[in-house]
């Protein structure tokens, strides 16, 4: 579904561009002119605009963040929950570290890396994947395995995964993403709780939420900033900031001519392993 959204939001929505994943609709095989399509018939219900708005301004601060650490040298670059993101493909090789991995539930990366091969789209170079369960496998181990430096820092993104899992995983995450080396930053995405959504996050939720328990997905943790900033405060993370819907892009992109609009449902926090000198 996030990748639809990305997909559509580049033949249902107006310039400027949020995010341009030209290759979003490649890897929805033989479902993309359902999905697209209910976009492009009902392009301004709230949960489909409300969904092209979470993945694209989500997508577009990662992505742009990603980009300063890497022309900075940094090396190496963790998508945690990566879905159908195709950052590691769209992103000029020049600007990209020398190593991303692309962390998933097993079904789901295998399922991702049949698209990419039905489609004819090779694996770049540099790119691994490390298949794990957040529930129940050592993430720290899996990344080893794919090829991670632990003495190296890494920018890790986790974007539209947490709401899904217990506190207990999520936990487990955050701990060993606060173990790797001073200098790592983490940028994760958070849903918050019915008292700190506007008027449009709680729109978008009453409709969300029940569709997605429905479906076998119910959200599972919501948190306030200051919840949070404490959990990743005991796993050995700091927080830098936390980012509205709003804030993820600059202001002229959200003057839109369009159905998007930015609501306050899900949240982006950025923190970082401190230094222990």
């Amino acid at each position: 579904m996030a990748a639809a959204a990305r997909a559509a939001h580049l033949v249902v929505d107006s310039e400027p561009f949020i995010l341009c994943d030209t290759l979003a609709a490649s890897l929805l095989g033989d479902r993309a002119e359902e999905l697209i399509g209910y976009h492009q018939a009902h392009g301004d219900h709230p949960v489909l605009a409300g969904a092209r708005a979470q993945a694209t301004a989500r997508g577009h601060y990662a992505e742009r963040r990603a980009t300063e650490l890497f022309r900075n040298g940094l090396e190496q670059y963790v998508v945690l929950g990566a879905g159908l993101d195709t950052f590691a493909w769209r992103s000029d090789p020049a600007a990209r570290p020398v190593r991303v991995i692309e962390v998933d539930h097993p079904i789901t990366q295998q399922g991702k890396r049949d698209a990419m091969a039905a489609a004819g789209i090779a694996v770049p170079d540099g790119l691994a994947f490390a298949p794990v369960d957040f529930e129940s496998d050592d993430l720290m181990d899996a990344l080893h395995r794919a090829g991670f430096d632990p003495g190296k820092p890494a920018l890790v993104t986790w974007l539209g995964v947490t709401m899904y899992l217990t506190h207990e995983a999520i936990a487990a995450t955050l701990a060993a993403v606060g173990r790797m080396a001073p200098g790592s930053e983490l940028v994760m995405e958070y849903a918050v709780p019915a008292t700190l959504r506007d008027d449009r996050g709680n729109a978008y939720a009453r409709l969300l939420l029940p569709a997605a328990a429905e479906r076998g997905e119910p959200w599972l943790s919501l948190f306030t900033p200051e919840e949070l900033s404490g959990l990743l405060e005991r796993q050995g993370l700091e927080a830098v900031e936390h980012l509205r819907q709003a804030d993820c892009l600059v202001p002229a992109l959200w003057r839109r001519s369009d159905a998007l609009r930015s609501g306050d449902l899900c949240r982006l926090v950025r923190a970082t392993v401190p230094s222990t000198t």
